[in-house]
């Protein structure tokens, strides 16, 4: 009798050693596939060194807060790039899309093994379908809002409404129409939308070449390359 414990006791060990090693190949295989792979916010990231926006979704930027079900602020943002982090170790990631947009990322959908990340971040409530430019996760953020997921377990502004926002004050003190900054720092010009979480502490020198930008398109064609999390 013990023999037969100790014998299945030993199985279920080598099972167990089995499965832990499996799952230990796969993190490694998945984190070796994505080396390539930065996530710069909750619908941004960079592949092999492209930069890429995910397909009709739009997430809350770096520097946003939401409200909780507590009334509680928190910062959504940062909790949208984490959750797209959490995703992006499902499997390697790949990304299927060749339109371009004005700001010259990949406009793509993006999957991490076969889950789709741009799907998965509007139906976990960490981002709005945008509907300005596709209606097609607009079920999904349905689904989101009535499970109370996410951003909607509480209260959300909407990315574009909070960059319109942040836009209309920083443009209140900056040269009429051309907020963003253009900075020049060791890691060489660097632009900073008004939604940027490193506007506020950034600051223009024009006598060492910096400057200012009325649009996002302007800086990059200029040689500037955005900040993180813009």
């Amino acid at each position: 009798m013990l023999q037969s414990i100790l014998t299945a006791s030993g199985h279920r060990t080598f099972a167990l050693s089995l499965m832990l090693s499996f799952a230990l190949l796969q993190m490694s295989g998945t984190a070796q596939a994505n080396e390539g792979l930065r996530i710069v916010d909750g619908d941004t990231i960079v592949l092999s060194g492209e930069r890429i926006r995910l397909d009709g979704i739009d997430a809350p930027e770096l520097g946003q807060r939401c409200l909780d079900k507590t009334g509680q602020i928190t910062r959504c943002g940062a909790l949208a790039k984490k959750q797209l982090e959490r995703l992006a170790q499902q499997g390697p990631v790949h990304c299927e899309g060749t339109e371009t947009d004005r700001y010259q990322r990949r406009i793509a959908t993006c999957f991490a093994g076969h889950v789709n990340m741009n799907a998965e971040m509007v139906r976990s409530g960490h981002a709005f379908a945008f509907v300005k430019y596709s209606h097609q996760y607009v079920m999904d953020e349905k689904i989101a809002r009535q499970s109370r997921v996410g951003m909607w377990s509480g209260w959300a502004e909407a990315p574009w409404d909070y960059r319109k926002a942040k836009w209309q004050v920083a443009d209140q003190s900056a040269p009429v129409g051309c907020p963003i900054k253009g900075n020049i720092s060791n890691r060489g010009r660097i632009y900073h939308p008004p939604w940027a979480p490193s506007y506020s502490r950034t600051r223009i020198n024009e006598a060492k070449g910096e400057r200012w930008f009325c649009s996002e398109a302007e800086a990059l064609a200029a040689g500037w390359r955005p900040s993180a999390g813009s």
